[in-house]
């Protein structure tokens, strides 16, 4: 009896302890975003998160700690919207997944990487940090427009326009930090797809 009572003790406290990580976590993407990369404190994301500091660095015992966490949480968390969204376009034409593929790098994920991004580029510790999970998070992306594209890179320029693709998306995504670029996104995305289409199986 009283060994399933500890177990059955153990249990909510477990539940408890992965709520308040992944409160931190979300709490830390937003104030990134909100605040950028100095603004983004313990204080400030426990406070976001409701909770104490206490409690915050109770699971991430520094700020070290706890932004490592975020930045492989925004790391899987573009992976796995790159997945969803491949699932969701099995059939699709050369049109629509190129439209995907140019608004892949829009959204809080991305607004927060951003951050990390310029936060790495000065800092070398967090360099060690970042590009690795950027670079998992690339090849995915790459993996991924060939499959949806069906693009045979074994052809002489193949794997170059399906790069060129994916810096075409994230220049975009740079551009809609400062305005709404939805329209123009779009129309770049029906030309862009008139490039990719010659060496794309997807339907037209």
């Amino acid at each position: 009896m009283t060994g399933n009572l500890g177990g059955s003790t153990r249990a909510p406290q477990q539940q408890r302890s992965r709520s308040t990580r992944a409160a931190l976590i979300d709490a830390a993407v937003a104030c990134i975003v909100e605040l950028g990369w100095n603004g983004a404190t313990v204080a400030v994301i426990a406070e976001r998160a409701g909770v104490s500091r206490g409690a915050a660095q109770h699971h991430f015992p520094t700020r070290e700690d706890l932004v490592t966490a975020t930045v492989e949480y925004i790391g899987e968390q573009q992976v796995e919207q790159l997945r969803e969204q491949a699932r969701e376009l099995p059939h699709a034409s050369v049109d629509r997944v190129v439209e995907m593929l140019l608004e892949l790098y829009t959204g809080p994920a991305f607004r927060a990487a951003l951050h990390m991004w310029v936060a790495a580029s000065t800092d070398e510790s967090w360099r060690a940090v970042v590009v690795p999970l950027e670079a998992r998070v690339g090849r995915e992306a790459h993996r991924l427009a060939v499959e949806l594209l069906g693009v045979d890179e074994s052809r002489p320029g193949a794997r170059e326009l399906v790069q060129a693709t994916l810096d075409l998306a994230r220049g975009l995504g740079l551009a809609t930090l400062l305005t709404d670029d939805t329209a123009r996104r779009r129309q770049i995305a029906k030309q862009w797809a008139r490039v990719v289409g010659p060496v794309s199986r997807s339907k037209s």
